[in-house]
């Protein structure tokens, strides 16, 4: 559903912009190409607003705000981030890295490793993660990434059964409970699957979790949204009332960035008991692309890899 609007979007901008150039080129080639820079700078003018109510609210709530460079930086990498999974990877390359369950997809049995399960945020797909897939697969890591539905109008709940799926899939395959990896929504739904869960169903399926940029403790701009599941991000939504904080027997790593321009202040995207990773000079979708994020998740997977008594250091948290 998400591949599908995105092609949407990406149609009719091309179109738009052969339009106008089409009408104008002829009677004022500088309105030709006003118009083509406005079309190709729209998703930057977004995100640029969204980066200024970002500050605003940051000084309202006395929140430290990161230097004016480096907010520009950020929003320079996330303008690139957004182009390329917005404008490539989640409508044309969903399905075009495969899971790695089996031998004959990763070079090597995968039963005794510890696998990843990447899960996606709101408004995207398995699409966002090729990146990553790739380099697990290269590494002889076992990964799936599985796209939640229903994409517009339900609620995180429903979204749980993808993901149960996809991590007893991963079970199956490996035999060794995987380290969950969540980019934004996708903590949420990872939290309402624990939720369903008995404790001998999380020590066999989940071993860790690694949260990047997910609203926690809701997002300051669920206050506009007006329909499901991004109405239940809102800050204090009763959704989020009923979740409750994670059972203590998973141990959570939450990412934040007092530059992200989608979950801010930095602090609601953070866990109570949660190993906390918070940094300056990254925004929301470009944290997902960040390379510390990726050899944290790497450093982690090599811990719980080594035995069990690694993974309950891991569960027993704390900041960092």
């Amino acid at each position: 559903m998400n591949a599908w609007f995105w092609r949407c979007v990406v149609a009719g901008s091309l179109l738009s912009a052969v339009l106008w150039c089409s009408y104008w080129w002829s009677r004022c080639a500088v309105m030709a190409l006003a118009g083509v820079l406005l079309l190709a700078s729209a998703a930057g003018l977004q995100l640029g607003v969204q980066m200024l109510l970002m500050r605003r609210l940051l000084r309202r709530r006395a929140v430290a705000l990161p230097p004016p460079a480096v907010a520009f930086r950020a929003w320079l990498g996330e303008w690139r981030c957004a182009l390329q999974i917005f404008g490539w990877q989640i409508p044309f390359r969903e399905h075009a890295q495969p899971d790695a369950l089996s031998a004959a997809v990763l070079g090597a049995s995968p039963q005794g490793r510890v696998g990843m399960v990447l899960v996606h945020g709101y408004f995207c797909n398995r699409g966002v993660w090729n990146r990553w897939l790739r380099g697990l697969r290269a590494r002889g890591i076992p990964c799936a990434a599985m796209t939640l539905e229903p994409a517009h109008g339900g609620t995180m709940d429903e979204m749980v059964g993808d993901l149960d799926r996809s991590v007893k899939a991963m079970v199956r395959a490996t035999g060794r409970a995987p380290l969950l990896v969540a980019h934004s929504m996708g903590g949420l739904v990872v939290r309402a699957w624990l939720k369903t869960l008995s404790a001998r169903e999380r020590a066999q399926c989940a071993a860790h979790v690694v949260t990047i940029a997910t609203p926690h403790r809701g997002a300051w701009l669920g206050r506009f949204a007006q329909r499901l599941p991004a109405r239940d991000m809102r800050e204090h939504s009763a959704w989020l009332q009923q979740l409750g904080l994670p059972p203590e027997d998973v141990g959570f790593s939450c990412w934040c960035s007092s530059s992200d321009n989608i979950v801010y202040p930095p602090d609601l995207a953070v866990l109570s008991r949660a190993r906390v990773h918070q940094v300056d000079d990254a925004a929301h979708i470009q944290l997902l692309c960040d390379a510390r994020v990726w050899r944290h998740c790497l450093q982690l997977n090599a811990e719980l890899q080594g035995g069990p008594n690694q993974t309950m250091g891991l569960a027993a948290g704390g900041g960092s």
